[in-house]
């Protein structure tokens, strides 16, 4: 979720869920790659993909931390829409 203008806002990422030979619900989010996950109900999967999609933006957040101390010469601007 982006706070702006003092409100709070919600992300929306698309997903794609298809369910395997095994029966299981595969999610994937096509605006993150390699984010995906998985559940035995469609409900599951939802709820998984959720968490998946919290779990790749820390990854890439820390990421870009990281690559702002090794470049002093960038610069990190955050942007909210």
């Amino acid at each position: 979720m982006v706070k702006s203008n003092g409100r709070l806002n919600e992300m929306k990422y698309k997903t794609i869920i298809k369910r395997d030979e095994d029966g299981w619900y595969i999610a994937e989010c096509p605006a993150i790659p390699g984010c995906v996950s998985q559940g035995r109900t469609l409900g599951e999967v939802k709820e998984n993909i959720k968490d998946a999609i919290k779990g790749c933006l820390e990854v890439l957040n820390k990421r870009a931390e990281r690559q702002k101390a090794k470049h002093k010469d960038e610069l990190l601007y955050e942007v909210s829409l």
